[in-house]
């Protein structure tokens, strides 16, 4: 299964490292990314793989929400398929 990930906030270091880290710590895959800077913001979305993932997702939702709390940012997480049929035209 593959899931989308958005973390969006103030822009600084270690944002990408932290995610990344708690990622590869559980077996979850980075499929693809891309961030930018925009004014300021930081803004990164994230493809993931959680086929080999030793959590399931609610488990990353919640645990992912513990870490953007102590970063000061927001993290979203979505299933792949979810987030395709939400954003086809």
């Amino acid at each position: 299964m593959n899931a989308i990930i958005t973390v969006v906030g103030s822009d600084k270091v270690g944002i990408i490292a932290k995610v990344s880290q708690y990622l590869s710590e559980h077996k979850i895959n980075i499929a693809d990314i891309t961030q930018t800077i925009l004014s300021g913001n930081f803004v990164m979305m994230m493809m993931v793989d959680l086929t080999a993932a030793d959590i399931d997702i609610e488990t990353l939702r919640s645990n992912m929400n513990s870490l953007a709390t102590d970063m000061g940012v927001e993290i979203n997480i979505m299933n792949e398929k979810v987030f395709s049929a939400m954003h086809r035209v």
